[in-house]
């Protein structure tokens, strides 16, 4: 039977440092409520900054953001995050 990284200690580790830190969501900007439940739309989740199919490193802290689990879900492996666009009404 296979072991689960995302079970283990240092992958536990990082996600707490992560969540401790307090940032905004890096995909929308907004705040996470860190009181939500896990399975809320709005409650926080660990992305990678590259995601770990295009390579990205699981327990790098420098490739670990803080987002809200319906960001983090919408962007998928992506690269980048999609820019908002410019309103049309000047």
């Amino acid at each position: 039977m296979a072991v689960n990284p995302r079970n283990g200690r240092p992958y536990r580790r990082l996600v707490a440092a992560v969540k401790a830190q307090g940032q905004p969501c890096w995909i929308c900007g907004h705040d996470i409520d860190l009181r939500l439940d896990a399975r809320d739309a709005w409650s926080f989740t660990l992305d990678h900054a590259v995601p770990l199919s295009r390579g990205g490193a699981l327990l790098d802290p420098a490739n670990a953001r803080s987002a809200h689990r319906r960001c983090n879900s919408s962007r998928g492996n992506r690269l980048t995050v999609r820019q908002p666009r410019a309103s049309r009404r000047w």
